[in-house]
């Protein structure tokens, strides 16, 4: 399978929860035989794609890109106009490397970055499939799925066409995990007490602000408690160099980072997440089985994060604290009954395994292969 030139186009990005299931879907096609050099990848210049694919060796093309404003103020429509010039500069530019590639197929991953790369394979009639994490897929995820070969969902009963049920991508590094057979060496690892109950903040790739300011005054309600320890990852673009570690010598260990490059030894050393309800966070947390407690983002197009909450609450796997209304007060009450009841803890985990996916990035690569042409 090696020898062609390209099989497949992986397109879209944006944040992390779209580029992460994307990575894994290529690393397993290349488990099952396929080229390394042969999966490309094309994204936006300002995603998160520009940072996670070079690591992994994948080729990758970045395009000035940007997405549309919903609201239709006149410096909006401006923004707009800009970023529709740059959309057909960047379709162009898909439309005269397909010339030259050939893929056989474009997996789209969503993200305004998949625009380009899906409507050049439409001109050049190369199959797309489309892989849709959230309950509730975005705009550029249902436009592409309209004349897609399939639709790779992560939950029954989607509206997409053509869709089959594959679960969320989660990555080998992750689902490598033996948890909690690793907690002890995780913790040691990111210098973390052993003997903590330990909380795991974070608000997706690019931070939430709401969680930050929770996870902040969490600390300060906590500071005299030697008895737990908080990792915060705060996000690049909430990160104001303004927290400072607390080694735990007279109270709370607590560790801000701006980005966590290790979430396999994050979640590890964690007894319990807090995070928002992001498609790619809902299925890392069932296929480690994790404990949780989920904030969905309020603003999230058709409230798609409290939906793709409600699929581990439903369960009984998760705790979902709807933002409308939270405060350190009740976060920190929810937080203490879980420490202090390991088995309603160890319940939530149990629960949440149950809806896990472990294969959904080789179901997804054989759907590609499936449709991919001859």
């Amino acid at each position: 399978m090696g020898a062609e030139t390209t099989f497949a186009v992986v397109a879209g990005g944006g944040t992390a929860g779209h580029v992460l299931p994307g990575l894994a879907v290529a690393e397993a096609l290349v488990a099952r035989g396929h080229a390394r050099s042969s999966i490309r990848f094309m994204g936006a210049r300002r995603g998160m794609e520009a940072s996670l694919v070079p690591p992994s060796g994948f080729p990758l093309t970045l395009q000035r890109v940007h997405g549309l404003q919903r609201r239709l103020t006149l410096r909006h429509l401006g923004a707009n106009v800009r970023a529709a010039v740059e959309l057909v500069s960047a379709t162009l530019q898909a439309l005269w490397l397909f010339r030259s590639w050939r893929p056989r197929v474009v997996l789209s991953v969503g993200g305004y970055g998949s625009v380009p790369a899906v409507t050049a394979a439409r001109c050049w009639r190369v199959p797309v499939v489309v892989v849709s994490y959230d309950a509730v897929p975005g705009r550029a995820t249902k436009l592409a799925a309209r004349r897609a070969a399939a639709s790779a969902v992560a939950f029954a009963g989607s509206a997409l066409p053509r869709a089959v049920v594959t679960g969320a991508p989660v990555r080998a590094e992750l689902l490598a995990l033996e948890l909690p057979a690793e907690r002890a060496a995780a913790r040691a690892a990111l210098g973390l007490p052993a003997d903590r109950f330990t909380v795991l903040v974070f608000g997706g790739s690019l931070g939430s602000g709401a969680l930050n300011d929770l996870a902040d005054a969490l600390v300060a309600h906590w500071r005299d408690r030697a008895d737990v320890a908080v990792r915060h990852v705060v996000g690049e673009r909430n990160d104001d160099g303004r927290r400072q570690s607390l080694d735990g010598g007279d109270g709370i260990a607590y560790q801000p980072v701006r980005y966590e490059r290790r979430m396999d030894l994050a979640y590890a050393a964690a007894d319990v997440v807090v995070a928002r309800a992001g498609a790619t966070t809902v299925a890392e947390l069932a296929a480690l089985g994790l404990p949780s407690v989920l904030v969905p983002w309020p603003l999230a197009a058709e409230d798609h994060q409290s939906v793709n909450a409600r699929v581990l609450a439903d369960v009984g796997g998760a705790v979902v604290l709807p933002e409308a209304g939270l405060d350190v007060v009740r976060l920190a009450a929810e937080l203490e009954r879980l420490r202090s009841d390991p088995d309603a803890l160890a319940a939530l985990g149990r629960a949440a395994a149950t809806v896990g996916r472990r294969d959904a990035a080789a179901a997804v690569a054989a759907l590609a292969e499936e449709h991919a042409r001859s």
